[in-house]
C-alpha cells in the first residue's frame, strides 16, 4: 500500500474522513466500546440499516451511510473474540482488514480510519492485534485509499500499533 498511516490518540467519531471502521458485534446493534460510541454518534438511522442487514459474521465485514457523523461510510467488522489464540483468531482478524479494505476499495474511499479491532472486551493480545492491522495494511493492494488514520484509545494501543509500524518497515 503507499497510502500515508498516521496513528491518532482520538475519538474515531470525530474524525472528517470518507469512511471509518466499526469494531462490532456480529447482530450490528451496537454496544460497548467503539461500536457503541460509533452508534451514539451516528444516531438512531444507523441502529435501523444495521437491523436490515442480518448481521456480520466474525471476520467479514459489511458497510452503511455514516449519518450524523463526519464520514459518509461506516465499515462494520466483527473481529474475533480472543480464547488464547487456538480459534483460528489471527485468520479472522486478519480477514477483518481484508475486507474492510476490499468494501473501502469497492465504494472509491480515499481514506479512512480503523479502531484496534479487538483490542476492547474481546481481549486480543494488543501487540499481536497491531502488528497484524499494520501487516494488512501496509500490504494491501491498493488503488484509491490514499490516507489511513489507525485511531487508538489509550497510550497502550498508540504505543503498540507505533512499534507495529516501525517493525514493518524495518523488514522492508
Amino acid at each position: 500500500m503507499s497510502a500515508i498511516i498516521e496513528i491518532k490518540k482520538v475519538d474515531i467519531t470525530t474524525l472528517a474522513v470518507d469512511a471509518i471502521v466499526n469494531a462490532a458485534n456480529s447482530s450490528l446493534s451496537g454496544g460497548g466500546g467503539v461500536d457503541g460510541a460509533i452508534h451514539r454518534a451516528a444516531g438512531p438511522r444507523l441502529l435501523a440499516e444495521c437491523r436490515g442487514l442480518g448481521g456480520c459474521d466474525p471476520g467479514d465485514a459489511t458497510v452503511t451511510k455514516g449519518y450524523n457523523l463526519r464520514a459518509k461510510y461506516v465499515i462494520h467488522t466483527v473481529g474475533p473474540v480472543w480464547y488464547g489464540g487456538h480459534k483460528n483468531e489471527e485468520a479472522v482478524l486478519t480477514s477483518c482488514y481484508r475486507r474492510s479494505l476490499a468494501l473501502a476499495e469497492d465504494l472509491g474511499v480515499k481514506t479512512i480510519a480503523f479502531p484496534a479491532i479487538s483490542c476492547g472486551a474481546y481481549r486480543f493480545p494488543i501487540a499481536k492485534a497491531c502488528a497484524i492491522a499494520i501487516d494488512e495494511i501496509c500490504n494491501y493492494p491498493t488503488k484509491c485509499v490514499e490516507r489511513v488514520i489507525l485511531s487508538s484509545f489509550d497510550d497502550r494501543v498508540e504505543t503498540a500499533l507505533a512499534q507495529a509500524l516501525a517493525n514493518h518497515s524495518d523488514d522492508e
